[in-house]
């Protein structure tokens, strides 16, 4: 039996240039902040905010698939790790979002005036 040696140096330039195309994206989005994506709000936050967590989430992916080996693993397995992820990041997100709008209202509706 001869294992042969297959070379990944494509599939790794390949991995380093999409996530580097989505950073730079991300820099280049928070350096200049579009008015159109800053100022325009979609459930409670501006659309500039949602770009930021989808493509966070999609580089977060994105890495467990390529360097946790993820896609040649079964359906199954795929699916249980990716959908508790899933899971958590939107329960986070959901209870960071109403938290942190109650406390806002808190002080601004109250007497007790911003410390920070």
């Amino acid at each position: 039996m001869s294992h042969e040696h297959v070379s990944n140096t494509k599939r790794i330039w390949f991995v380093f240039g999409l996530l580097s195309a989505v950073t730079i994206v991300e820099v280049i989005l928070g350096i200049y902040k579009p008015a159109s994506l800053e100022f325009n709000h979609f459930i409670g936050l501006n659309l500039l905010n949602w770009i930021f967590y989808i493509l966070t989430i999609f580089k977060a992916y994105y890495i467990v698939w390529a360097f946790m080996h993820m896609e040649g693993e079964k359906s199954s397995l795929r699916w249980s790790v990716v959908s508790s992820v899933v899971f958590l990041v939107l329960y986070l997100l959901f209870i960071l979002l109403t938290e942190g709008h109650y406390i806002y209202g808190v002080f601004k509706n109250s007497i007790i005036k911003w410390n920070f």
